[in-house]
């Protein structure tokens, strides 16, 4: 290893100053020179026969940064893995206005982003609400409604009530393709568009802005396809009118909703509806119990980051180089998330939180199991699973993903044990609470 020393400018700042001696890459100079020399095309010479003095003299220099930057590279990942340094990004390399190849020993420094000690303190200071949703005997009804009207008779209409379905095709600045989408008209918010449809006869173009047009964002996001970044304006054209009926809850309806007899009567039904509601509100509630925690630490553990260093590394750390302006603003986007990685990496280490591939092969068949049940698979033997399994890990992509997806299920859990928590039950009236659920910081 290079001679290689280190001098701290504060706990978050550090400069390495790596020496590079002119003797210790001489010889694999000299050897990249004598390959050069065999397979180098120099006009005036033959192939084979050019003199070391002019292959020195065309390549000899860049043959020696190129030597050069590979020791430095390497003495600065052996010096980092000996001394087992906590850094922040990659080492930084101080501009050298003008080096002399010539000399016998080359200095170079790196600047160092040290990372922070981090204490976490649970019980956390600050208490978080932790949300029980109930999935209670109106929402069920409204659930089943909802289905019969889906597998109901669709009839024609010229009358327009809150309870029509409009289709409609869509065009909008930027679509590439038109689109037709349904809604109904009790999920419209204008009344200046309820006004149009109602006037509106079929093939009619009906010019709308997206500004609250909806009351809920998901419906405009199905008619487009994406939610816009700003308000745009929308040619609807009528396309279909249509009043649903209610379908029987007979067991023709049952079979179509969950698989040829898995369900017979109307209890069951209403059963069943409540057990997958309450499942998918857990998950929900879940999650917005690990973001509202994980915020809540953001928020209440203090500590430094080398703020000019990561800024400045910035600049030079993606493809191509940005400006010390766009380093700044994309700082103040990644600052939490990195926050958060340090908080959850002491938390990991001082709570000894491992994941096993047993753990992950667990969750994978798991997963797997909810989504073909949801498909009315219940016959999957295990050989089928194992083999879907297996062909799922077998991407390095998805095992990084169901990782991440364990490990917050330990962070949670760890939460549950040690965090600060209020515990509130809720029903699914709670349309508050339900909209934050589910929805991911950008951590």
């Amino acid at each position: 290893m290079m001679n290689v020393t280190r001098k701290d400018i504060d706990a978050l700042n550090a400069v390495l100053t790596v020496e590079v001696k002119q003797e210790e890459v001489a010889p694999q100079v000299e050897k990249v020179l004598n390959d050069y020399r065999k397979r180098a095309n120099i006009p005036g010479f033959r192939k084979g026969n050019i003199p070391m003095s002019v292959v020195k003299k065309q390549y000899g220099q860049a043959v020696l940064v190129d030597e050069v930057n590979k020791a430095l590279q390497s003495s600065l990942n052996e010096y980092l893995n000996k001394e087992k340094l906590d850094i922040l990004g990659n080492p930084l390399p101080v501009p050298v206005d003008e080096m002399d190849w010539s000399a016998p020993i080359f200095s170079f420094d790196f600047e160092l982003g040290l990372t922070p000690n981090v204490e976490v303190k649970l019980p956390n200071r600050k208490a978080v609400t932790r949300y029980e949703i109930q999935a209670d005997d109106a929402f069920v009804n409204e659930q089943l409604e909802r289905l019969q009207k889906q597998y109901g008779t669709i009839t024609p209409t010229e009358e327009v009530s809150k309870e029509t379905e409009l289709t409609v095709g869509v065009v909008f600045e930027g679509s590439e393709d038109n689109k037709s989408a349904t809604f109904s008209v009790d999920e419209i918010k204008s009344k200046r568009a309820i006004s149009a449809f109602k006037k509106a006869t079929l093939g009619d173009v009906v010019s709308l802005s997206t500004k609250g047009l909806f009351k809920e964002d998901h419906v405009l996001q199905r008619v487009m396809g994406k939610l816009p970044e700003k308000a745009l304006e929308l040619s609807l054209t009528l396309q279909e009118r249509n009043n649903r009926g209610l379908a029987e809850l007979d067991q023709e309806f049952l079979d179509k909703v969950f698989g040829k007899d898995a369900v017979k009567t109307a209890t069951e039904c209403k059963d069943k509806l409540k057990e997958d509601a309450s499942g998918h509100f857990e998950t929900q509630a879940n999650q917005k119990f690990v973001n509202d925690m994980t915020e809540n630490l953001i928020d209440n553990t203090k500590f430094s980051l080398p703020d000019t260093f990561l800024k400045k590394w910035m600049q030079t750390a993606g493809e191509n180089p940005i400006s010390a302006e766009e380093a700044e603003a994309e700082y103040a986007k990644s600052e939490r998330g990195l926050r958060y990685q340090l908080i959850e990496s002491k938390l990991i280490q001082d709570n000894n939180l491992q994941i096993t591939r047993e753990e992950i092969e667990t969750f994978a068949k798991d997963l797997l199991k909810k989504q073909m049940l949801q498909f009315g698979r219940t016959d999957v033997k295990d050989e089928e699973l194992n083999d879907i399994a297996a062909r799922i890990l077998g991407n390095q992509e998805e095992v990084k993903r169901i990782s991440d997806q364990v490990m917050s299920e330990k962070m949670r859990q760890l939460f549950l044990e040690k965090g600060n928590i209020i515990a509130t039950i809720r029903t699914p009236r709670g349309e508050d609470i339900l909209a934050a659920c589910g929805q991911l910081k950008s951590l």
